[in-house]
């Protein structure tokens, strides 16, 4: 079933220009249950995403602009339109909004847009203190990693748990084990870390926007190494290939902690998302 799905999404997605992290099929299929995703087609085949969240009916455009007819029966069964990406919203504004339409901007699901070569090398002084944690951490301990493969699943599992058990609450868990478990299917790139032989961390994501960007989905690790959440952070963003010229980090969904995490990482833009409502 899943790589029927993917085949029939996949190629549209994988395509699009903006780079929306929520635009790729592995993210739209692990979260479906979470925002009940149902997907449907619009004449011109381009896809409409229907959800609901916090009691709230949405829909999402991720491929083309509806016309006003659909969007009119679409805001019948939806209380608003989601992640509207900023290349849709530059051209098509000015209609929208005399259909009364008002879009606004939705900073909180702003994804966050790095150089994957300042992940890579945290060059300079204003990388001063994650190189320093970075260091710290390949002092400590004796690290290897590997590419993440069916082989390695049973320990990327373990650093699942563990990190669960740690957080005391399960936040992303339930997409990141179907994510593990449907990792020959999915076809995610990953890599996992041990120290001292152990199993300690591991990342997962896939490329987006015609593989010039590669969005980070799942980033766990077993907290107590100190610098551990540093030291992958870089060394994913080195071993990536070098036609991946930015890194997704995604969003942070209003958390003020973790946008300040976020933002000290210097990133280099947003991949900007928009909200309609009906006036």
């Amino acid at each position: 079933m899943v790589r029927e799905l993917k085949s029939e999404l996949y190629p549209q997605l994988s395509q699009l220009p903006d780079g929306v992290s929520e635009y790729t099929f592995s993210n739209l299929y692990l979260f479906r249950t979470r925002y009940d995703y149902r997907v449907s087609r619009m004449p011109n085949r381009a896809l409409i995403l229907s959800g609901g969240r916090d009691g709230k009916r949405f829909f999402m455009t991720p491929c083309a602009s509806p016309g006003r007819e659909i969007l009119e029966d679409l805001f019948k069964t939806h209380d608003y339109w989601k992640g509207i990406p900023e290349s849709l919203v530059l051209v098509n504004r000015a209609d929208w909004e005399a259909w009364g339409i008002e879009i606004a901007e939705d900073r909180d699901n702003f994804d966050y847009l790095y150089r994957r070569t300042d992940l890579a090398e945290l060059a300079g002084k204003k990388y001063h203190k994650k190189r320093n944690l970075v260091h710290a951490f390949t002092n400590a301990y004796s690290h290897s990693e590997a590419p993440l493969s069916a082989r390695h699943i049973p320990d990327a599992l373990a650093v699942l748990r563990q990190w669960r058990e740690d957080k005391g609450e399960d936040g992303d868990y339930a997409a990141a084990l179907e994510a593990l478990e449907l990792f020959g299917d999915l076809e995610m790139r990953g890599v996992i870390y041990y120290v001292n032989g152990s199993p300690a961390g591991w990342c997962l994501g896939e490329g987006l926007a015609g593989e010039r960007m590669f969005a980070i989905h799942f980033e766990k690790a077993i907290g107590n190494y100190k610098g551990i959440y540093q030291f992958m952070n870089q060394a994913f963003a080195a071993g990536l290939p070098e036609y991946y010229t930015s890194i997704n980090r995604e969003q942070d969904l209003g958390d003020e902690g973790l946008r300040q995490a976020k933002m000290t990482y210097r990133p280099a833009g947003f991949v900007r998302k928009y909200t309609g409502k009906k006036a």
